[in-house]
C-alpha cells in the first residue's frame, strides 16, 4: 500500500536524523574530552584504562555505534555504481564498522595505548588496536561506496575527499606510532581523521533524511532527482523508485 511505503519512508528519515544527531554528539564530547587534557595523546588513548577520560569516551563510542546503526539501518536500499563496491551495501560496511568501535569501546586499550609489538604486547591493546583500524577501514569503504551513488552529486564528490582524507590522514599518524616518532604530531592528525570520518557520516545521514522526509529538498541538480515522483521514494544515492502496488 501507498501508506505503508510512505510510513516506511518516514520512518527511515526520522532514523537517519536521529543518528546524524547522536555521531555529532560524539564528535562533542570527543572533542571536549581531548580539551581537558594538556598532553600529546592518540585519541583511543582518552579511552586508555585509568584515564579520567575513559568514561566520557567510552560514551562517545556508544553516541557512535548507535548513531551509525541508525544511519546504516536508514539507508540501507542505498547501493554503489562502481563494480566492487557495489557488491554489498554502503551500509553494510558502516554496521561492520561500527562493531568494529562497540568492539574498541568493549575493550580499550591499557594505560598509554602501546603498541601490541615486542615487550609492550598485550591481548587486550591486540584487540582494540585491531578493532580500531579495521572499524576506521570500513568506514573508508563506506565513503568510497557512497561517492560512486547515483544522485547528490556534492555529496559523491565529498565522500571522495573525505575517505582519501582519512585514509592518508589515520595512515600518516599510524606510520607514525609504529614508529614512535613524532606522536604529538601523530595523535593530532588521528583526531583530524576522526573529526573528518564522523562528520560525514553526520552529512550522509543528514541526505538521507532529506531523501526520505515529506517535503525533502532535492539536494542538487542530478536530473534523476528531478523526475517526476511514481512511487513514495525519491530516487536518490542509487536508490531506484519501488513500483506501486
Amino acid at each position: 500500500m501507498l501508506s505503508e511505503h510512505v510510513r516506511n519512508s518516514s520512518m527511515q528519515g526520522r532514523a537517519a536524523t536521529a543518528g546524524s544527531a547522536l555521531v555529532v554528539l560524539a564528535l562533542a564530547v570527543i572533542w571536549s574530552a581531548r580539551s581537558t587534557v594538556n598532553r600529546s595523546l592518540y585519541v583511543s588513548e582518552l579511552g586508555a584504562d585509568g584515564e579520567p577520560t575513559a568514561g566520557w569516551f567510552a560514551f562517545a563510542l556508544f553516541l557512535l555505534v548507535v548513531g551509525a546503526a541508525s544511519i546504516a539501518w536508514a539507508g540501507r536500499d542505498i547501493r554503489s555504481t562502481a563494480p566492487l563496491l557495489r557488491r554489498w551495501t554502503p551500509s553494510a560496511s558502516l554496521g561492520i564498522a561500527a562493531a568494529f568501535f562497540y568492539l574498541a569501546s568493549r575493550v580499550p586499550c591499557t594505560s598509554g595505548c602501546p603498541l601490541p609489538l615486542g615487550d609492550t604486547f598485550t591481548l587486550q591493546d591486540l584487540v582494540h588496536t585491531l578493532a580500531a583500524v579495521l572499524a576506521f577501514a570500513m568506514a573508508c569503504v563506506a565513503m568510497l561506496q557512497a561517492s560512486c551513488a547515483v544522485g547528490f552529486p556534492r555529496l559523491r564528490r565529498m565522500s571522495l575527499g573525505a575517505a582519501i582524507s582519512v585514509a592518508l590522514i589515520a595512515s600518516t599518524g599510524g606510520m607514525l606510532s609504529l614508529l614512535r616518532f613524532g606522536t604529538d604530531i601523530g595523535g593530532m592528525l588521528e583526531l583530524v581523521a576522526t573529526t573528518i570520518a564522523i562528520a560525514w557520516l553526520a552529512v550522509y545521514g543528514g541526505s538521507i533524511a532529506r531523501s526520505r522526509l515529506p517535503h525533502g529538498a532535492s539536494p542538487g541538480p542530478d536530473t534523476s532527482a528531478r523526475r517526476p515522483i511514481e512511487s513514495p521514494h525519491v530516487p536518490a544515492l542509487g536508490v531506484q523508485a519501488g513500483r506501486q502496488r
